[in-house]
């Protein structure tokens, strides 16, 4: 039997937040979800203690990765978690308002596996992440590499 996959969130603003939570859970998502408001609370605890991502081992994960944050660049920490050994194969969803194409274009190069961009209308926006919360109840995640 497989680990079951912690959902990772990383967003900033709280509405979106709750938002997102609450509509991944309408669309019969239980898995644990574990939010940040920052990319440095994050990475700290994606790259745990000793800063290799080394404890992340054998647990199966999902970052939810806003691009647009207070302190650090999603694309930072795209590119931070997709170089890192542990954390390579953990799939990326960029949930972001930016529709640049060259910034949809980098996130791909840098290895992030979907890239969403917000409605900025609340029932299309509410929506799209009940789509996506069905879209997570049916994909396979990999552990953290060993």
């Amino acid at each position: 039997m497989s680990n079951p996959v912690t959902i990772i969130m990383i967003e900033d603003d709280e509405g979106h937040a709750r938002l997102i939570e609450r509509n991944i859970r309408r669309s019969g998502v239980n898995n644990e979800i574990v939010p940040f408001t920052n990319g440095t609370e994050a990475i700290n605890y994606l790259f745990g203690k000793n800063g290799t991502g080394s404890e992340r081992d054998g647990k199966a994960l999902l970052i939810l990765l806003d691009l647009n944050l207070p302190d650090t660049s999603g694309i930072d920490i795209l590119k931070r978690v997709k170089e890192n050994k542990y954390l390579k194969a953990t799939p990326v969803v960029v949930l972001t308002t930016t529709d640049d194409s060259q910034e949809i274009k980098r996130c791909y190069e840098l290895g992030c596996n979907v890239y969403i961009t917000k409605p900025v209308n609340y029932e299309s926006f509410a929506n799209a992440i009940r789509q996506l919360g069905l879209f997570f109840s049916v994909i396979q995640v990999p552990p953290a590499a060993i």
